[in-house]
Parts: structure tokens; C-alpha cells; sequence
């Protein structure tokens, strides 16, 4: 991808390169040498840069830290066999940042800015790509107020910053879910659409207690009913009841319009696979368990790709799901969207950017 903005950048002085144990990466822990950071005053994106990774310095009466006024993305970087780096649907990333931008009245990332101090922040860190099966380079975009002002109004001045994480797998193998009917993650008019940070921090003590009860994750229902399900803790879900692929519509504004999610339904439409966008009943779902027609459950996300599930949790009971073969959809899903995001398949959609 050529790049047209002119981004100063300042190296560091000594890498980290060398320290890191690439064959014993832990998901998030590891950060590469260098961020890319943008200032939004006086109405406008200045300043961007490309910088040595380093903390920031804050002042106690920042907006953020006490308004919340924090959004975020993830994505992901992968090398193929051919040294090549190639990033999966960044542009969608964009666009999805600047929807919860503006249901956190925050400002818009130009597309431009967005895109280029991604892709020259990768160049810079390109030996930072892992290139194991598995592994990939996670892309972390956020932007948070930087107003010293204790008031309650959005900050008139933001920061926008991106750093990147050699990782492993999120999940080394399938998952256990616990469907959730007394917390609730997101209601309708709420900021359930919105990648923001107070979303994931609601969510942690119920997390929590899934956890310490066995579960890996939680399936999210309706706050209003608790009897639709919506979304697990960090990826939405897919389920195959008789041969349909039924996923929950995102048309509420309480389920995040995930970009994986999205790329699993087109890959579907083009499979000619039988697809139902609506919400799956709590009721439904343990009626699927129990008389044997759920033939899969997934997870589907950025960190994980497809997460299968092998146990969900309904009213107290434990059902285990169908032993998977190799040719189950999540498999084929996966292999293709693997196969994608390394250049080894035709990419139908112009989904990658390769640098």
C-alpha cells in the first residue's frame, strides 16, 4: 500500500526484538517497539507522529480516567511464507471507530489518518509479525479525552494512538459458556454497539463469576427479558441448529457489529448456506441441546477468529455439544478465512491490505 501522508517518525534506540521468546507468546503482554499517536485540538487531527512505545504521562483530572470517554479497535497482521504482511479488513476497522467515535461524542479519524499511520507503523515494526502457524500481530487503535477538567461534558481535546502485540492463540482449544440471565451487558439506547471501554468493564465481575465456576466465557442475553441470546464476553456467536447458521441482528444497538461476524456471513452467502440473522431464544437453545439438533456453536472475533464451543451452560445445566468432525462449518470458516488472510486464497472480497 503507498502511502501519501507524510508521518515524522522517531526510531528507538535499541530494540526489543531480540528479548522476545516468539515461541512462548502470552495474547497481549508483549508490545512492539514503536506507537503511532495523533492530537485532536482545536477541532482538528494534528501532530501525528510515530514514536518509541513508551507510558504516557497523565494528569489526575483527566476526562477519561473519570468520564470514560475511551474507545477502542482490534485487528490483526499476518506474514505468509513469503515474508509478505498482510492486514485483515483495517478499512472496516476505520469505519467502525467512527461510529462509536460518535456515540461517545467524540470526533471522527479521518479514514486517511486512520489507514496510513496503521500501515507505516507496521512497515517500521515489520520484523515484529510473527510468521508461526497461529501467531499473528495484534493491532490495537484507541482514542481517549485528554481534557484536564473534572466536569461532566465531552472533552474538547483527544488523543489517538495505535500499538501493536505479537500474539499466539487467544484460545488453544474449545471453549466453555455459561448462558447469562441475571447480569447485563447492554440495553437498548445504552452503548452496547460502541466499542468503548466502559462496556468491557460492566462485564467483568459477572465474567468473573462464570470463571471461577468453570466457564470460559459468558452468553450474553436481552437486559429487558434475559431470554434472547446475544453476544459472549469478547466475540459474538454463531449457532447451526438442522442446518441453519443463526446469528443475533445487530439492529438493536446492544451487539457490536463485529467485523469477523460480518466476514463468516458473507463467506456463508456465498456458500449458499441457509442464514437466519435473528435472536435464538435462551429456550430454543436448551430445546437444540436437548434434543440433539445444535449441531455447532462458535464463537467469531478478532482475538480468536472462531472459537468453538464445546459446553454450554442453561439453567443449571451442563450439556455437551456434538464431537466435531473436520468438515463442520466453523472448521471450513476457519480454513478459509485462514486461508485469506495469508494470501494462500483468493481474497473475492478486497478484504486484505498487503503491505
Amino acid at each position: 500500500m503507498k502511502t501519501s501522508l507524510a508521518i515524522p517518525v522517531t526510531k528507538t534506540s535499541k530494540s526489543r526484538l531480540p528479548e522476545i521468546d516468539f515461541s512462548n507468546l502470552v495474547f497481549g503482554k508483549v508490545i512492539s517497539d514503536h506507537m503511532f499517536v495523533a492530537d485532536f485540538v482545536n477541532g482538528e487531527w494534528t501532530n501525528a507522529r510515530i514514536e518509541p512505545y513508551a507510558p504516557l504521562q497523565l494528569n489526575p483530572a483527566n476526562a477519561a480516567l473519570h468520564y470514560g470517554q475511551s474507545i477502542f479497535e482490534g485487528l490483526k497482521a499476518y506474514k505468509n511464507e513469503k515474508g509478505e504482511i498482510l492486514v485483515f479488513r483495517a478499512d472496516a476497522n476505520a469505519r467502525r471507530m467512527n461510529e462509536s467515535a460518535a456515540r461517545m461524542c467524540m470526533p471522527s479519524i479521518p479514514e486517511e489518518l486512520f489507514l496510513e499511520g496503521l500501515t507505516q507503523l507496521l512497515d517500521l515494526d515489520r520484523s515484529w509479525v510473527p510468521s508461526s502457524k497461529g501467531s499473528s500481530l495484534y493491532i490495537r487503535p484507541f482514542m481517549f479525552a485528554t481534557d484536564d477538567y473534572i466536569g461532566v461534558k465531552p472533552s474538547d481535546t483527544y488523543k489517538f494512538m495505535i500499538f501493536t502485540c505479537p500474539v499466539g492463540a487467544y484460545y488453544s482449544k474449545p471453549v466453555s459458556v455459561k448462558v447469562e440471565t441475571s447480569f447485563t451487558r447492554a440495553t437498548e439506547g445504552g452503548t452496547g454497539a460502541a466499542k468503548t471501554a466502559g462496556n468491557y468493564a460492566a462485564s467483568l465481575y459477572p465474567a468473573l463469576q462464570a470463571q471461577k465456576a468453570g466457564y470460559d466465557q459468558l452468553l450474553w442475553t436481552d437486559g429487558k427479558t434475559h431470554t434472547k441470546i446475544e453476544e459472549s464476553g469478547t466475540m459474538n456467536v454463531m449457532f447451526k441448529i438442522n442446518g441453519k447458521l443463526i446469528t443475533a441482528p445487530t439492529h438493536t444497538g446492544t451487539i457490536l457489529k463485529g467485523i469477523t461476524r460480518d466476514s463468516v456471513i458473507q463467506l456463508a452467502k456465498d456458500w449458499n448456506e441457509t442464514l437466519e440473522e435473528r435472536f435464538l431464544t435462551v429456550e430454543e437453545l436448551q430445546n437444540a441441546l436437548e434434543n440433539g439438533t445444535l449441531e455447532e456453536a462458535f464463537g467469531v472475533g478478532t482475538a480468536a477468529t472462531i472459537a468453538h464451543i464445546y459446553k454450554i451452560q442453561v439453567n443449571g445445566i451442563d450439556y455437551l455439544l456434538p464431537e466435531k468432525g473436520v468438515d463442520t462449518f466453523s472448521n471450513r470458516i476457519l480454513n478459509e478465512l485462514d486461508g485469506i488472510k495469508l494470501g494462500d486464497i483468493q481474497d473475492p472480497h478486497g478484504w486484505m491490505i498487503k503491505l
